[in-house]
C-alpha cells in the first residue's frame, strides 16, 4: 500500500507541473539534475614526507611553561624557563584596594602594610614525577618587555638585560607535591596544583626605599599613586614590570603553568562597622592580555640527527621537529584541467614503537595544523585561524592511530594556480611551492549563544608548547606502504 501511495504522489506532482505550463520545450533538461553532466573519477597518488627541525617557536600561548626533563627518546634534557607580566582590569583602580582610612595593618609609624605577600603558580597538569626536587630562581625584571614584538621560545630575558640589578631575587625548592605540608594540608589542597612562594623579606623599591615585603610596596604605591593602576600597561611600566622564573636545578618534571598570582594580605574594618577586622587580599594574576613567554633549551644536535632519519618522520614539541609533505600537485591537476577536483584526502599514520617511559612522558600531539611551508611564520605572527582553504586541522584518531585531513582539494587548487600564475620562473623563485608542513598545535574555542541555541568555534591556535612526540609512517626511505593522497573528480562530460 505505501508503494502504491508514493506512485500516485509522483503522478499527481507530475500533473501539476504539466498544468503549470503547457510549453514543455524544455521540460526535459528543468528535471535532470546537474550530477547528469558529469561523470565521477577517483584516483591515487604517492605522498612524499621528511622531518625538518625547529629551532625556535613562537612563544604565544594560553599557558606558560616550567621545569626540566630527560627526553627519553634522545637522552638530552628540555629546560623551559617563563617571563610574565600582571594585568589590571581597565578603570578599576577605585576598587583594588580597600580605602587607606580603614586599613588596619600598620607598622610603628602608623604606615600601611601587608601582612604577607604570596606568589602562587597556578598549573594545568605536569608531566613527571610529582616528587621530584626542583630548583628554580624568581628575578625581577628591570623593564617590562617590549609590546608590538615577536618574541620566540629562544628569547631568553635575563641574556637580554631584562633582570633588574639588585632587584628581587628569591631561590626556591620545590616539588609539586610539598613534602612540607602535612597530610591534611595535602588532601585539602589536592584539587589544585600549585607552587607558593612567600614573599616575607624586605624590599627595596628602584629609588633605594625599603619596605617590610614586596605586599606592602605594592599597597602603598597604590595609596600614592592610584593612577599607575589604571590598566595593565600603567602598572606594568610604574609599578611592576614582572617576574622571570628559571630553572636552575633539578630534573624530572615539566609543569605548564595555567595562570601566576601574585597575593597581597592585609586588614581592614568595615566602613559600616569599625568593632569588625576583615582579614583581606588582592590578587594580580597573568592573562593572556598581559605579555608571557617561555624560553625552550633543548638539544638542537640530537634533534638534528633525528630529524635526519630517513625510514619514518617525527612531530616532536616543544621546538623540535615537524613533518614536511610535499603534494603531488602537477600529478594531480595536469591531467585534469577541465575536470572539478572535489575531493582529496590524506591520512598520516602514527607508528606504535615507544618504549614504555617514552609512553609515559611522551605524550602523542592531539591536534595537527596543516599550512603552506613558505607561510609557517606569518600563519602564527598574524594570530590567524584554519580556513579550510589554505589551512587545516586534523585531530589524532586514537582508534586507527592517525591524523586525516577528509578534503584538502581547495589547498591543491590554490597552490597550482599561483604557480600557473606565477610564470617560467615560480618554480625556481619558490621551490617550497608545493609544500605544506605538519604542526602539533593548541587551540582555542569561543562558545556564542543565539536564539536558545549555543555553538563554539576556534577562536586561537598556538604552536603546541607541552612535551609531544609521534613517529609517522613515511620518510625520504619509507619502508612501510607509501603514503596516499586519494582524489575525487567530476569529470565534465
Amino acid at each position: 500500500m505505501k508503494k502504491i501511495f508514493l506512485i500516485g504522489i509522483v503522478a499527481v506532482t507530475m500533473l501539476t507541473i504539466s498544468s503549470c505550463d503547457e510549453d514543455t520545450v524544455g521540460i526535459g533538461k528543468t528535471l535532470t539534475s546537474n550530477v547528469d553532466l558529469f561523470t565521477i573519477e577517483t584516483d591515487t597518488f604517492d605522498v612524499t614526507t621528511q622531518s625538518i627541525a625547529i629551532d625556535a617557536v613562537l612563544s604565544h600561548s594560553n599557558y606558560t611553561y616550567l621545569g626540566r626533563i630527560k627526553d627519553p627518546e634522545t637522552s638530552a634534557y628540555i629546560t623551559a624557563d617563563y617571563m610574565t607580566q600582571f594585568a589590571i582590569l581597565e578603570n578599576a583602580k577605585d576598587s583594588i584596594f580597600y580605602p587607606k582610612e580603614y586599613i588596619v595593618s600598620l607598622d610603628e609609624n602608623n604606615e600601611v602594610i601587608a601582612d604577607s605577600c604570596v606568589i602562587t603558580l597556578l598549573l594545568n597538569k605536569f608531566v613527571g614525577d610529582s616528587l621530584a626536587a626542583m630548583k628554580m630562581t624568581m628575578y625581577e625584571l628591570d623593564r617590562p618587555v617590549e609590546e608590538g614584538k615577536n618574541y620566540y621560545t629562544n628569547f631568553d630575558p635575563e641574556a637580554e638585560g631584562y633582570i633588574r640589578t639588585n632587584g628581587l631575587k628569591q631561590n626556591i625548592v620545590y616539588s609539586i607535591t610539598d613534602m612540607q605540608d602535612n597530610d591534611s594540608t595535602r588532601k585539602a589542597n589536592s584539587s589544585e596544583l600549585s607552587v607558593r612562594i612567600l614573599l616575607d623579606k624586605p624590599y627595596k623599591d628602584k629609588n633605594n626605599k625599603e619596605y617590610n615585603n614586596f605586599g606592602t610596596y605594592i599597597l602603598r604605591t597604590y595609596y600614592e599613586h592610584p593612577e599607575y593602576f589604571k590598566n595593565s600597561y600603567s602598572f606594568n611600566k610604574n609599578v611592576f614590570p614582572g617576574f622571570y622564573f628559571k630553572t636552575m636545578d633539578g630534573v624530572g618534571v615539566m609543569s605548564e603553568i595555567m595562570a601566576t598570582r601574585i597575593g597581597v594580605y592585609y586588614k581592614h574594618v568595615n566602613k559600616d562597622d569599625k568593632d569588625v577586622v576583615y582579614v583581606d587580599n588582592t590578587f594580580f594574576y597573568s592573562t593572556e592580555e598581559v605579555l608571557q613567554t617561555t624560553h625552550i633549551t633543548n638539544d638542537e644536535t640530537r634533534i638534528s640527527e633525528m630529524a635526519s632519519e630517513t625510514d619514518c618522520t617525527y612531530l616532536k614539541t616543544p621546538a623540535g621537529i615537524y613533518t614536511e609533505v610535499t603534494l603531488p600537485i602537477d600529478d594531480i591537476k595536469l591531467n585534469h584541467e577541465t575536470d572539478t577536483l572535489s575531493s582529496a584526502k590524506v591520512v598520516f599514520h602514527k607508528m606504535n614503537d615507544k618504549t614504555d617511559l617514552a609512553e609515559k612522558l611522551l605524550q602523542d600531539p592531539t591536534t595537527l595544523l596543516m599550512v603552506p611551508k613558505d607561510s609557517l611564520s606569518g600563519f602564527f605572527e598574524k594570530h590567524q585561524i584554519p580556513d579550510n582553504v589554505t589551512s587545516y586541522l586534523a585531530t589524532l584518531n586514537s582508534s586507527y592511530n592517525s591524523y586525516t585531513f577528509n578534503n584538502i582539494s581547495t589547498l591543491i587548487n590554490v597552490l597550482y594556480d599561483r604557480k600557473k600564475s606565477g610564470g617560467a620562473n615560480y618554480t625556481t623563485e619558490h621551490p617550497n611551492w608545493n609544500k605544506v608542513v605538519l604542526i602539533p598545535v593548541q587551540t582555542s574555542t569561543a562558545t556564542s549563544t543565539s536564539y536558545n541555541s549555543t555553538s563554539s568555534s576556534i577562536s586561537a591556535v598556538n604552536n603546541e608548547m607541552s612535551i609531544t612526540s609521534s613517529r609517522l609512517v613515511g620518510g625520504p626511505n619509507n619502508p612501510r606502504d607509501p603514503i596516499k593522497i586519494s582524489v575525487i573528480y567530476n569529470k565534465n562530460k
